[in-house]
């Protein structure tokens, strides 16, 4: 008899634990995530990250002196500490894209391909895979400088060492190389999960080579052999009409609608104004893109004082089309393309026509934003403009026009300055420090991961704004 109660008293134990397992389980939510999904999050995490205002984590349109501040100007003063921008920086680009792109990646070559997908499907969605991710660490490293590469995302090594910045970029370029190399254009590829061209490979295929092509130029001081490679296996192969541009198009509602929007719309703040720097010089060249970019002032294009209080209704705002809630952010256009092939002829590494280049940049900007061919070609016509007689060397006369172009992508307009030194910005009097070439490495770093970053630190020069990185020689 105690026989039988202990094996009926040890069933009903047992009954009542799987009840309650069974209570805890979370029928809604998903036991795993789809490697689809997960490229989909990263991308639109990543889009984020790049085309936000958000001061705590993005102020690389105030670097390049495109908007400026009115109330609270800490940022357009280059303080870059009191809110801990680098570090939301850092973390984003890690935690919230990085791992996404390497989860999506483990699980699609865990699982495969969707119910009915062909397996070169498959091989293109990891060679998009890859293809992000280079964007995603070669955009660290323009930051930054040495970063963590090798050991980093890996439960392996929870203290991961900065890996040499130089050593990094190339093997982003031969990682790019190889993945340009395995994407199929005949075949599919993330379809409706990919919000940028919903799954075109042939649209991808010119990215990628888009993306060759820039960090091959941004090597040109530094490593001229390698540079001219990537960009000659590049060149015939990139984004030459708006048509193919690289973009994330929002939706209407939060959380995937603009951050423009979110920050400047929904968020019921004024903040931000056209920095007088750049509506300064675009006024001086009597630019078709004004009532593109800006608002007017009654019938005038008036930026805010860089760096200064500012009162909101006295100067030039951001044009509305920039602040819909639908509006795409831009990872690569016609024109920077142009004008990367204009740079890569003055440098040497491709025949052709530097000017010819630059015009149609100039021109595939103008449209892009929304003006006229004829709107471009009168702009050209100008002997401010002309290639031919506009002042200063090639660098100067590209610099300033892709400073102008690059509006709304903040960081790749930090990069273009920071390698061809045009625009000459001066930083305002107030200013922290010199006008930013790199971020700080984040405070964290320093107390979490303290060794590997004082030795990335001293490998770079010094750990601070004004540490000119590998690439930016002159």
């Amino acid at each position: 008899m105690k026989n039988i109660l202990a094996i009926l008293l040890t069933f009903l134990v047992f009954a009542s634990c799987t009840k309650l397992e069974e209570l805890n389980v979370n029928i809604k939510d998903p036991t795993k995530v789809p490697g689809e999904s997960l490229f989909t999050e990263a991308q639109l995490n990543l889009s984020d990250q790049m085309v936000t205002p958000n001061v705590n984590s993005n102020i690389f349109r105030m670097f390049v002196q495109q908007w400026t501040e009115t109330i609270y100007i800490d940022e357009a003063n280059y303080d870059i500490v009191t809110r801990p921008i680098p570090g939301n920086f850092w973390n984003t680009m890690y935690r919230d894209v990085l791992m996404n792109f390497k989860e999506s990646a483990r699980v699609l070559q865990a699982d495969g391909n969707l119910p009915g997908d062909d397996p070169a499907v498959l091989q293109n969605k990891l060679a998009i895979i890859e293809v992000m991710t280079v964007y995603t660490y070669a955009v660290m490293v323009e930051t930054f400088g040495d970063v963590p590469y090798t050991q980093a995302i890996n439960d392996e090594y929870l203290l991961p060492k900065y890996d040499d910045g130089l050593t990094i970029y190339k093997d982003l370029i031969n990682r790019l190389t190889a993945a340009i190399g395995k994407m199929n254009t005949a075949e599919g590829s993330f379809g409706i999960n990919d919000n940028m061209y919903y799954g075109d490979t042939d649209q991808w295929h010119k990215f990628a080579n888009s993306l060759l092509l820039r960090m091959g130029i941004v090597l040109s001081d530094v490593d001229a052999a390698t540079a001219q490679a990537a960009v000659s296996a590049a060149a015939s192969h990139v984004i030459m009409s708006n048509g193919d541009n690289a973009a994330i198009t929002y939706m209407s509602s939060q959380p995937n609608n603009n951050p423009v929007n979110e920050n400047l719309v929904l968020s019921g703040r004024n903040d931000f104004v056209a920095a007088n720097t750049l509506v300064d010089k675009m006024n001086e060249l009597n630019d078709p893109r004004r009532p593109l970019y800006f608002t007017d002032v009654n019938g005038d294009y008036i930026g805010g004082i860089y760096g200064a209080s500012n009162d909101f209704t006295q100067f030039s705002h951001v044009n509305p089309t920039l602040t819909e809630s639908e509006f795409e952010a831009m990872f690569f256009d016609a024109a920077q393309s142009y004008f990367l092939l204009a740079e890569a002829v003055e440098r040497g590494f491709l025949a052709g026509s530097a000017e010819d280049h630059y015009n149609n940049a100039i021109k595939a900007s103008v449209e892009y934003w929304g003006g006229s061919e004829g709107d471009a070609t009168t702009y050209l016509a100008q002997s401010t403009v002309a290639y031919g007689s506009a002042a200063g060397t090639w660098k100067e006369k590209i610099g300033i026009q892709k400073w102008i172009a690059l509006y709304n992508s903040g960081h790749d307009s930090w990069t273009a300055f920071r390698l061809l030194d045009f625009p000459q910005l001066v930083a305002p009097p107030d200013a922290e420090s010199v006008l930013p070439l790199r971020l700080t490495y984040p405070t964290t770093e320093q107390t979490l991961n303290g060794s590997n970053r004082s030795a990335a630190a001293q490998a770079i020069g010094g750990d601070a704004v004004s540490t000119k990185l590998f690439w930016d020689k002159n």
